[in-house]
């Protein structure tokens, strides 16, 4: 049957700004694909990142470039040779695992020997701001079980404790965006055992880390931008106790679980996250969050309108999306 490949920008207005430490976004610009055989539609998301060198236009060339291919029938593992990782990559990968769910007639995680999508505890982020006001929006989640705080260099200390003063309870991931310096780790270990901070996420430059290598941290550190797929890990021990995995970073769903794999049988701890997306971008990874000690997935969160039938939150915990959303029969 004829197969045929489309891709379009879309972009969700967020309710709030997003804030870290390498700037703020008010919309998140996304890349739908969608691959079609007959009357069998799979869709998928990237979300390309200035970080990685990415944009929306030079997403939806390096897509169009795929597209012979795609509808000559390639296989995911064809898609992956011929394309490197990234959100546009994703976007494609992840279609063709919806579309080949739906042709199966089963469901995605069948497909891949995971679990069924369940509620995940997931993190509500809470944004670059005054003390202040990062304190007001954390009052509002004191019960949540785990929250994120996003912190720069100049007002790290004041930022945590004045989150921590108001919601005492929650497991804590603390996230600089590579702000800090190895130096910032090491003196404010006590700090942040202070605060309880379960988790530092690439609080120094990917390309600047070696010195966290022997630090000794108290606290477990967490690789997010120094890693991509399975050919970082090698240099990623002795320095990080963690990886984050998200599939615009490893190219889609394929070499997200594969990594999840690779990673486990290295001794890394794995957390999954996300960029600021829509549910469909978020449904893929929720496969792989049910290995993780650690779930970030609240990107929906942040629009002020997600695309219909998409996960939900519950006093922070991630609802699947609806049967038939995304890899799943309606």
């Amino acid at each position: 049957m004829r197969r045929t490949l489309d891709a379009r920008h879309d972009g969700f207005p967020l309710h709030t700004p997003f804030r870290i430490s390498r700037g703020a976004k008010t919309v998140a610009d996304v890349v739908t694909v969608t691959v079609c055989e007959g009357e069998l539609v799979g869709r998928g998301e990237g979300v390309p990142y200035p970080r990685y060198g990415e944009t929306v236009d030079g997403s939806l060339v390096a897509i169009a470039g795929m597209r012979a291919l795609v509808e000559a029938g390639a296989s995911r593992e064809e898609l992956a040779a011929a394309m490197p990782a990234g959100a546009a990559r994703n976007a494609i990968d992840c279609a063709l695992w919806d579309l080949e769910a739906k042709r199966a007639g089963t469901s995605v995680a069948a497909l891949a020997g995971c679990r069924a999508p369940e509620a995940l505890a997931s993190a509500i982020t809470i944004g670059i701001d005054t003390p202040e006001a990062m304190a007001a929006v954390a009052q509002r989640h004191t019960s949540v079980p785990l929250l994120k705080v996003k912190l720069n260099r100049e007002e790290a200390e004041a930022q945590l404790a004045a989150v921590r003063a108001v919601a005492p309870l929650p497991r804590l991931i603390v996230d600089p965006n590579e702000s800090w310096r190895v130096e910032d780790v090491a003196r404010w270990q006590d700090m942040l055992l202070a605060h309880r901070v379960d988790l530092l996420e690439q609080p120094v430059p990917a390309d600047d880390d070696a010195g966290l290598e022997g630090l000794g941290s108290r606290i477990p550190i967490c690789a997010d931008e120094a890693l991509h797929t399975r050919a970082d890990l090698p240099r990623l021990r002795g320095r990080y106790d963690y990886v984050n995995i998200k599939l615009d970073k490893t190219g889609g769903l394929t070499e997200a679980l594969a990594l999840a794999d690779a990673a486990l049988g290295m001794g890394f701890g794995l957390m999954v996250g996300c960029m600021v997306s829509s549910s469909l971008g978020i449904a893929p990874a929720m496969l792989v969050a049910e290995r993780a000690s650690f779930v970030d997935l609240d990107g929906p969160l942040w629009l002020a309108a997600d695309r219909e039938g998409g996960v939900r939150d519950e006093a922070g915990w991630m609802q699947p999306p609806a049967p038939g959303f995304w890899g799943t029969p309606a």
